[in-house]
């Protein structure tokens, strides 16, 4: 089975979240560079500041649900357990 993603990104302050589920991490983070949906384009959402591997798209996308419920300060604690900086992530990535 393809791998699978649940991701979040934000814009440079920080100040909005979006999560996302994909089956290719890094062309979905170019097509957010380039302007992505709507609403990254509004927020200037680019930024990878997390994400999960999933052996199957189905429970990336139940995962996905699960953090979209989740209260921001819950998502944020989640974030900071890898990346306490809040740094993005997108450049250590090899395949990015």
């Amino acid at each position: 089975m393809k791998k699978s993603y649940v991701y979040i990104l934000s814009n440079y302050t920080r100040s909005t979240l979006y999560i996302g589920v994909t089956s290719n991490l890094g062309l979905r983070l170019q097509q957010h560079q380039e302007g992505g949906s709507e609403f990254t384009k509004m927020y200037n959402v680019k930024y990878l500041l997390y994400f999960e591997e999933f052996a199957n798209i189905q429970d990336a996308i139940a995962r996905e649900k699960q953090l979209k419920n989740w209260h921001r300060d819950w998502k944020l604690n989640l974030i900071k357990t890898v990346n306490p900086e809040l740094k993005d992530l997108s450049r250590d990535i090899p395949w990015f």
